[in-house]
């Protein structure tokens, strides 16, 4: 049925489904998966970094983390190519709204339009969606630590805890069952990290293959984003018997 109306993103299915938007939504679903989990102290997202190849140069910088301003950052899954368009556009208009504004851009603000912009790419003929889904983690004066998810449709949604990228469905319900209201920022990441090394591919859980970041207030009250360094990220596997210790030689 879907072979006459998937030929663009502009024609509805007499079902009322739109092809193309679901086919990109089910690309992110092969792609590293990326977990975020709102806690009361802060925001903690983590993602999974696909080695293909042992003889790959893994980054220096972060694969799946970007800083987008001082208070906020977001989780990639999909295609990488395309999150780089988007998120220099999102960083782009949160400096013109500080440079208008003299004030920090709200997070959800800085999300809906660039949701506007991802859904811009469903209604005009000739284009693709973005093949990318974010998890967007930030804090601003009025409500607070926020994470927002958004996909190839341009929808989003504030969560306490969500998934993206692969075997997100199992994670999700991981975490429907684990999360609790007034989880710390320390329990969040023990969280997410157990609920990574449930879903994820591969057997064993190691620093290289994953990033952790985390949104959270500084004792000066200032928003600090931090990314973990592999040293920090492989003793807090073995702290939270996710990875055994290495061997002594």
């Amino acid at each position: 049925m879907s072979r006459r109306y998937d030929s663009r993103t502009t024609i509805f299915s007499p079902e009322g489904r739109l092809y193309q938007v679901e086919y990109a939504m089910e690309a992110i679903g092969n792609a590293g998966s990326a977990i975020g989990i709102l806690s009361k102290d802060g925001v903690v997202l983590v993602g999974e970094k696909k080695v293909t190849s042992k003889l790959l140069q893994t980054s220096t910088s972060t694969e799946k983390m970007y800083k987008i301003d001082d208070h906020i950052a977001c989780a990639v899954a999909g295609i990488m190519s395309d999150a780089n368009i988007l998120i220099n556009t999102a960083r782009v208009q949160a400096q013109r709204y500080t440079f208008s504004y003299q004030e920090p851009m709200p997070v959800e603000q800085l999300v809906q339009s660039l949701c506007d912009t991802k859904q811009g790419y469903t209604q005009f003929g000739g284009l693709r969606p973005f093949g990318v889904s974010f998890l967007f983690a930030g804090w601003d004066k009025n409500y607070g630590f926020q994470l927002y998810m958004s996909d190839p449709s341009g929808n989003y949604g504030g969560w306490k805890a969500a998934a993206i990228g692969a075997n997100n469905q199992a994670a999700q319900s991981m975490l429907k069952q684990d999360y609790k209201d007034d989880i710390t920022r320390e329990e969040a990441v023990q969280l997410a990290l157990k609920v990574l090394s449930k879903t994820m591919d591969s057997t064993s859980l190691t620093s290289d293959k994953l990033e952790l970041a985390e949104v959270f207030l500084s004792s000066s009250g200032k928003v600090k984003y931090q990314v973990c360094t592999p040293d920090a990220l492989s003793k807090m596997l073995v702290k939270y018997g996710v990875t055994q210790p290495p061997a002594e030689a």
